[in-house]
């Protein structure tokens, strides 16, 4: 793309005096949309389509972006970490692959993330904090709700999304990845509510954003069911989508929080601005198990299009307002997670453009090229980024008869557990095969059930599972690619996954990935 474009222009000082003669109060210009956001009466609406320079008038609705963030998942704010929640604070980045981007001394530098939230509550004052003061490393702020520069108030959803970029605990441990990024730090909405939309905020803020030399743009707030209808979940409709779209082509990679609907009935579905395609949407994890947690909000977007792109912990350490730490959960915290390792390998390559580094890190997902509308592409991987080309050895095969398919592990691939021979009795009524797993491992199926198998005969115990990490991901897509099937099963024995011929349709592709490496069976 070029460097500068009409976007980047200011608006017709003419039209814009215009607009202002026939309006109560100009509160934003747009370069990015040419267009001005106004409060105006239904006369001076109407006046305002009749000047030349207006090519529509439409009203901005009052709605509420909602933080992508649970409540806290620990008792108190001020009690000391326990040994586990230490724990956990180093896993929430090695996971990703902290120690590859540690000895490569990748950390953030040059690069700079704007953080657009609902406030910084503590960010100036939290030791968590010090050595980006210190350092000057927080380059600038706008509360683009009060239009001043002050973010430190409001509340404290934005210093806990930073801690997962740049905090660092009392003993040096990192929260986040990209410690010795700069920042810029954004205000876009008020805690309760607002007189005016806050999409319209969040557009200001990009602009400022993109206007200060932002590499990185991460935002955990979101829009949902409070506004939108579930096909409005397209990528295009909302303001915050559409400028979202326009922040990745000025260049900058736009790293946004799945949402926190996946156990709401009612929704489940991506909010946006992570609706839009440009956007690396990430959805949680639940560490304990490494499989999406029940609250991550789950694809597909509108029109079948895949969301989440990639997923990271989404049960986190962060840094609180009262100067201490916290255990929290939500796609809040995964989000900016993943935002700092795209911050280290934009360091180590800054050739890329934001829309290679957003595939390279689809790419390096765990699960890639495997995909499902939980989990995305999996945890991103930094070995994969700094070491590409790496691939597991196949440990299974497809076995199909005249009517059924199965997935066998060859007898090499889990040579420390004794595996079952295969038992055709031990079929499920979503004809998989696999033992009971406890409820965090449970499946994630589909919105398009499967026709029921008849129930299984003489169905035989399961051995003990293997460990958490010992799973099989299988779905079934289409020819056009979309998913109508996917399901993670817990291995317990070398029958992994028997499905019947009349699940799919000619042409349907069967894909299984199994420690780390992915394989398919198309129906002919």
């Amino acid at each position: 793309m070029p460097q500068i474009d009409s976007t980047d222009f200011p608006l017709r000082a003419d039209y814009l005096a215009q607009v202002q003669a026939h309006s109560d109060t100009v509160l934003f210009a747009s370069r990015w949309f040419n267009a001005v956001a106004c409060r105006a009466t239904p006369a001076q609406q109407a006046a305002l389509k009749r000047l030349p320079g207006v090519r529509s008038v439409e009203p901005l609705e009052t709605a509420r972006m909602v933080p992508a963030r649970r409540n806290p998942v620990r008792p108190s704010e001020s009690e000391p970490l326990t040994a586990e929640e230490r724990q956990l604070a180093r896993r929430q980045i090695s996971t990703l692959g902290a120690e590859a981007l540690q000895q490569a001394q990748l950390n953030g530098r040059g690069l700079r993330i704007a953080v657009l939230d609902v406030g910084f509550t503590g960010t100036d004052a939290h030791p968590a904090f010090a050595h980006l003061r210190r350092q000057k490393r927080i380059v600038a702020t706008h509360d683009f709700v009060r239009n001043k520069p002050d973010v430190y108030h409001g509340g404290a959803h934005g210093t806990e999304v930073l801690s997962c970029l740049a905090g660092v605990l009392p003993d040096g441990q990192p929260l986040g990845l990209a410690t010795d990024a700069e920042y810029l730090l954004a205000r876009t909405e008020r805690l309760h509510r607002e007189l005016y939309s806050e999409e319209l905020n969040w557009l200001a803020a990009a602009e400022w954003a993109d206007r200060l030399g932002a590499d990185i743009l991460n935002s955990s707030l979101g829009y949902t069911d409070r506004r939108y209808f579930r096909e409005q979940m397209n990528g295009r409709t909302s303001l915050v989508a559409r400028a979202a779209n326009m922040a990745a082509r000025k260049g900058m990679l736009v790293v946004c929080a799945a949402g926190n609907d996946g156990d709401d009935p009612h929704w489940r579905l991506i909010g946006t601005p992570a609706d839009a395609d440009s956007v690396l949407a990430v959805g949680a994890l639940d560490p304990d198990s490494f499989l999406a947690t029940e609250f991550s909000s789950c694809g597909p977007a509108a029109g079948g299009r895949r969301k989440p792109n990639v997923a990271a912990f989404g049960v986190v350490v962060v840094a609180n307002p009262n100067g201490g730490y916290s255990r929290l959960e939500g796609t809040s915290f995964a989000s900016p997670l993943v935002a700092g390792l795209a911050a280290c390998v934009w360091q180590q390559d800054r050739t890329l453009s934001s829309m290679r580094l957003f595939k390279r890190l689809e790419g390096a997902g765990e699960l890639f090229p495997y995909f499902d509308y939980a989990h995305g592409f999996g945890m991103p991987m930094a070995v994969r980024l700094l070491r590409p080309g790496t691939l597991a050895t196949p440990n299974f095969d497809f076995v199909s008869t005249s009517d059924v398919v199965q997935v066998v592990l060859r007898t090499t691939a889990l040579p420390q557990k004794p595996l079952p021979l295969y038992l055709d009795s031990l079929v499920s009524a979503g004809g998989v095969l696999a033992g009971p797993a406890p409820a965090h491992e449970s499946a994630r199926v589909g919105r398009d059930e499967p026709t029921a198998l008849p129930a299984p005969a003489n169905v035989a115990a399961a051995p003990k599972p293997l460990s958490g990490t010992d799973y099989a991901y299988w779905h079934i897509a289409d020819t056009r690619g979309r998913i109508r099937r996917y399901q993670v099963l817990h291995i317990v024995q070398r029958a992994v996954l028997r499905l019947p011929l009349t699940e799919l349709a000619s042409g349907d592709v069967l894909r299984v990935h199994i420690a780390g490496y992915t394989a398919e069976y198309t129906k002919p």
